[in-house]
């Protein structure tokens, strides 16, 4: 188990995305996040050309919170993060993200030494076509068909995955139904991490009331820092 996923309470992460702030925008956000309310961050996207190594050491320069690598590909890869996710997309049906890309992971992180988490990545669609669909050629789980989601959460327990993360993609139109974040966390015994379309406090409140254990929020921090704290606010509501 991880450190960073397994304390008790309920966790907020912040997704940073390389090619979608500047280092002055970066700066902002983690100075705001530093504040109290924030577990850990998030760094990676479906297509980075900057320096994901660059972006760790800022944020590790302005703030002790953890950093944890979110990665879509092994160029997302540094030993300067805390820890990373192990993805293995389990909603898709493309070998090279659920063992292909893996296989050519594993050797450059054990080098690195790096904690790996290994994560059941479950896309949702959750209204448009995303990043992560078009890049990985997989097909999102449909957003009303909960039994699939909860029959792949299920088997990614099985097969030994650390947490689930339910994924509605950057910019997703709506969240993850409180339906299925509730039927996922009634059948399956490990963290549950829930992101995509949280936009306001009262989404952030209803993923967490569903039973979610962590929440990620990105594309509205990105947009609009300052709503951070409303956020946190939500949160410590369930401490």
């Amino acid at each position: 188990m991880s450190k960073y996923l397994d304390k008790p309470g309920k966790k907020l992460a912040v997704l940073l995305d390389p090619e979608k702030i500047s280092i002055t925008e970066l700066i902002n956000i983690v100075q705001i996040a530093s504040t109290g309310g924030i577990d850990f961050f998030l760094v990676g996207g479906s297509l980075v050309s900057k320096s994901v190594s660059e972006i760790v050491e800022v944020i590790k320069y302005y703030t002790t919170l953890p950093v944890i690598l979110f990665p879509g590909n092994t160029n997302q890869i540094t030993p300067k993060a805390d820890a990373t996710f192990f993805l293995s997309l389990i909603s898709g049906r493309n070998p090279e993200f659920l063992i292909g890309n893996h296989v050519v992971a594993a050797p450059i992180i054990k080098k690195m030494d790096l904690e790996t988490i290994p994560v059941g990545y479950i896309l949702v669609n959750c209204g448009q076509t995303t990043s992560v669909e078009y890049m990985s050629d997989t097909k999102p789980i449909p957003y009303s068909k909960i039994d699939i989601a909860v029959a792949t959460a299920m088997a990614g327990e099985m097969l030994g995955l650390k947490a689930i993360y339910l994924e509605g993609g950057s910019g997703a139109d709506k969240t993850v139904s409180p339906q299925m974040i509730s039927e996922v966390r009634a059948n399956t015994n490990i963290p549950l991490i829930v992101g995509g379309g949280i936009r306001n406090a009262q989404s952030l409140t209803e993923v967490y009331k569903a039973g979610a254990d962590i929440a990620v929020i990105g594309t509205i921090i990105e947009e609009h820092p300052a709503s951070l704290p409303q956020f946190v606010a939500a949160k410590l509501q369930f401490a």
